[in-house]
């Protein structure tokens, strides 16, 4: 098991890199901050360079975090809510990814779910550090704080489209 979950860990946490490098840079075929804020407006969010920020830096961190396993209550709470915002604007476009659809960030909050409810496993910095808590307490905060993120992050950037939208 303890094997299992250092390879999903690192997986996620891979891939969370890579697509928040993407935002940030014009690294791996990404679009930059530039083309993340016009994502974003098209996506009917404000918060320009601040909200494009927010997303890249987010999915780095937290998936710097999973690849050591600290801080994983955090880290799984970050890939939670920055996925659940990203699966809210997609499920407009159905479920499949080749359609613009929810797949691919449902699949990675429900990893960030998985990864609060497992904890980092045996090789990890939170286990050598003896920074573990009661399992069910932990998931419980972990995914409570990511999904709360996610809807106060959602409700913040669709006023901040709104008020971008009025604006002359």
């Amino acid at each position: 098991m303890a094997g299992g979950l250092l390879v999903l860990r690192v997986l996620v946490a891979v891939v969370l890199v890579a697509h928040g490098t993407q935002k940030l840079t014009t690294r791996f075929g990404g679009p930059g901050i530039a083309g993340t804020i016009t994502d974003q407006r098209d996506d009917g969010f404000g918060g320009g360079a601040a909200g494009a920020w927010m997303a890249g830096l987010t999915q780095v961190v937290g998936g710097a975090l999973l690849v050591f396993g600290l801080a994983t209550p955090l880290a799984a709470a970050m890939v939670i809510g920055v996925m659940s915002v990203a699966t809210s604007v997609k499920a407009p476009n159905g479920f499949w990814n080749l359609r613009g659809g929810f797949e691919y960030p449902a699949l990675l909050a429900g990893l960030g779910v998985v990864l609060a409810c497992t904890g980092p496993g045996e090789a990890s910095i939170d286990e050598l550090a003896g920074w573990t808590g009661p399992p069910a307490v932990v998931a419980a905060a972990s995914i409570g704080v990511g999904l709360l993120a996610a809807v106060v992050t959602r409700a913040t950037l669709v006023a901040a489209g709104r008020r971008t939208a009025l604006s002359p």
